[in-house]
């Protein structure tokens, strides 16, 4: 107590860092990609070129859907604080740094969520604001508190919440979830695992540090290796899907299986000569790879 007493306060910060922390804890770039997945949803589920009240429609949908992953991101930075200050990657946050309390972060997260909530509630439809809820409840607490800190498929089964986007955009579009949207969601779902395995092959030292039981961790490089490798095969399938079902056309069935071939010789790669350096552009191209995937999806839809 004493030494708390004595230890003087740090100065109050000017407004604009306070705010750029508070941003931080957003995760604005997994954010981005979040709205941009359900953006993708959005358009897919308009027949031809979007009116304008469907624009006007998707971008308030956007921001709903943007301030509740903005909250579960906060959330997630609250319950992980002492892991993230041991991982090099993640010791930047706010939360992390102690330049946040605990009051304040969870006070930012409720608001953005009921903030979130009540737009996709009174402007979009009731579906989808209670779907993109449970995807806040999925990820913030089944998945943060429950999932990640007891089992190494962590991923796989928490990856339900990040593939959620799609059907965010479709629902918010239709007040519905047909079965297009349920493709989507598929090809996010068996994406996850070798994006997230990709990072945490060549991060395995901050993982096993933090005491989380990533798989790298609790079953080795090799193992893990050849998990991204199948999963890649899998994913490939996957990524046929909308061709198969008649959801687009040559020209997305050309980029996919592109792209699914450039995935499968990074995993089988990544698999038979594994480096950090590897590991990494990996990782990198599963971002390519999802961001080309929706884009050919886009162009075919309106071609």
């Amino acid at each position: 107590m004493s030494s708390e007493i004595s230890t003087p306060s740090p100065a109050p910060l000017a407004l604009p860092s306070r705010l750029r922390q508070f941003h931080a804890l957003t995760k604005p770039k997994v954010v981005q990609l979040i709205v941009f997945c359900a953006a993708i949803g959005m358009v897919l589920a308009v027949p031809g070129l979007p009116t304008w009240a469907d624009l006007r429609l998707g971008a308030v949908a956007c921001l709903g859907i943007w301030l509740v992953a903005g909250a579960a991101a906060a959330f997630n930075c609250l319950v992980e604080k002492g892991i993230d200050a041991r991982m090099k990657r993640t010791a930047w946050r706010p939360t992390a740094k102690g330049e946040l309390a605990d009051w304040q972060t969870l006070l930012f997260s409720a608001l953005l969520c009921a903030a979130g909530s009540w737009v996709l509630y009174a402007w979009v439809n009731p579906l989808t604001m209670w779907l993109t809820f449970a995807t806040f409840v999925g990820y913030a607490v089944v998945y943060t508190v429950i999932l990640k800190p007891l089992t190494p498929q962590n991923i796989v089964i928490g990856g339900a919440s990040g593939a959620m986007p799609p059907v965010l955009g479709w629902a918010a579009m239709t007040g519905s979830v047909g079965p297009e949207a349920l493709i989507l969601f598929l090809i996010i779902f068996l994406w996850t695992p070798p994006h997230f395995w990709a990072l945490a092959l060549y991060r395995v030292e901050d993982y096993r540090r933090s005491g989380l039981p990533m798989l790298p961790v609790t079953h080795g490089n090799a193992f893990t290796r050849l998990q991204v490798f199948l999963y890649m095969l899998v994913l490939f399938a996957g990524c046929l899907m909308p061709f198969v079902y008649g959801m687009s056309s040559w020209l997305y069935l050309a980029a996919a299986v592109v792209l699914g071939l450039g995935f499968c010789w990074y995993g089988w790669r990544l698999w038979r000569d594994y480096s950090d350096a590897l590991a990494r552009k990996t990782f990198r191209f599963s971002l390519l790879h999802l961001s080309l995937l929706f884009a050919a999806l886009l162009v075919d839809h309106y071609l």
